[in-house]
């Protein structure tokens, strides 16, 4: 069963820190590049950065440059994202999403194949 379970999600205080985690099960991660994306309801969902299955590759959008670094752990199937200097503004549900042979690029979220549930993240004092 192919499963892409998203965990690290929370409730910080704006300038704290979060490390989000996406797992992969029943595929390997290796030949896949993984993007974030956050959306809350009524809002288009929004690209947050990716990185390439070599891991070599890394980009992110500009509301969280500077703040935020995705990496990736192939030996654990797994990918990441450090989320520091944390503001009201970054509060959404956090989705992983995985594109085969893909390129580290800002692309439409419909050309992913494997989506996580999402993990909320709330920044308040």
């Amino acid at each position: 069963q192919l499963q892409f379970v998203e965990s690290g999600g929370g409730l910080v205080q704006p300038g704290g820190s979060l490390r989000l985690s996406c797992a992969a099960s029943g595929f390997t991660l290796d030949w896949y590049a993984i993007a974030w994306f956050r959306q809350n309801p009524g809002k288009e969902r929004e690209w947050v950065s990716c990185i390439s299955g070599s891991g070599g590759d890394t980009k992110y959008g500009g509301s969280v440059k500077g703040r935020f670094a995705i990496s990736r752990d192939n030996a654990k199937n797994s990918v990441y994202m450090q989320m520091n200097s944390l503001e009201p503004k970054d509060s959404d549900v956090y989705y992983c999403a995985a594109l085969f042979g893909g390129a580290c690029m800002n692309l439409s979220p419909s050309l992913y194949e494997y989506w996580g549930q999402g993990t909320q993240v709330t920044v308040s004092s």
